[in-house]
């Protein structure tokens, strides 16, 4: 499974136009094309910063969209005023524990390391990281995504409100100490966002 994520900085008053044009526009056209799973959005009011996420069966069928997914991005550009950065990764793990409903929100870690070491930090993730998230009050799901020529990685993970992952705070911060010590990683960013549309239907990968 491959992912693309495209990263707005919008301007603050275009989020709520923006997750409409994702959700009534975005979403419908690109499960049309073949190999489309599903799309996220998640949203950070505070720093304007909205990321859609994506989901493709195959690399290839991810590539193969390219073209056509520029005009929806040029859309957007004028929706969110902003020019987007883009992402692609691999999905390595996907984790959920239980739907996420109205008013969730994720946390976001990204992570930078030796390349070598990107099979030992999806090992870790999944074998000690994930067990230690589900036993956090309010964990709803998460998920591991890698580029394994440059990388870098990007965790996120889901609680059923703001209060439950605020809570988590002072545990997240330990998970990911710890987990960047194991691997030899830095973080390189950690950003907390309102999960605005959760459709990216990818199957267990735990």
């Amino acid at each position: 499974m491959y992912a693309r994520s495209t990263t707005f900085l919008a301007q603050p008053g275009s989020i709520d136009e923006g997750i409409a044009y994702v959700d009534d526009e975005v979403r419908p056209a690109l499960m049309d094309m073949d190999g489309c799973i599903g799309l996220s959005l998640i949203c950070d009011r505070d720093s304007g910063r909205c990321i859609a996420t994506s989901a493709w069966s195959t690399e290839d069928a991810m590539n193969a969209t390219e073209q056509m997914v520029q005009p929806l991005r040029d859309k957007g550009v004028e929706i969110f005023g902003a020019e987007p950065s883009i992402d692609r990764w691999e999905i390595a793990v996907v984790h959920r524990d239980s739907p996420s409903g109205e008013g969730a929100c994720v946390r976001c870690t990204w992570l930078s390391m030796d390349a070598s070491g990107v099979s030992d930090a999806i090992g870790t993730f999944r074998m000690a990281t994930l067990p230690a998230l589900e036993e956090i009050d309010g964990f709803c799901s998460a998920s591991l995504m890698v580029d394994r020529d440059s990388g870098r990685a990007v965790s996120s993970v889901t609680y059923a409100s703001r209060d439950a992952m605020m809570a988590s705070r002072l545990a997240a911060d330990d998970l990911r100490t710890r987990m960047a010590q194991d691997v030899n990683a830095s973080v390189t960013d950690v950003c907390e966002f309102d999960l605005a549309l959760a459709h990216l239907h990818v199957p267990e990968m735990a």
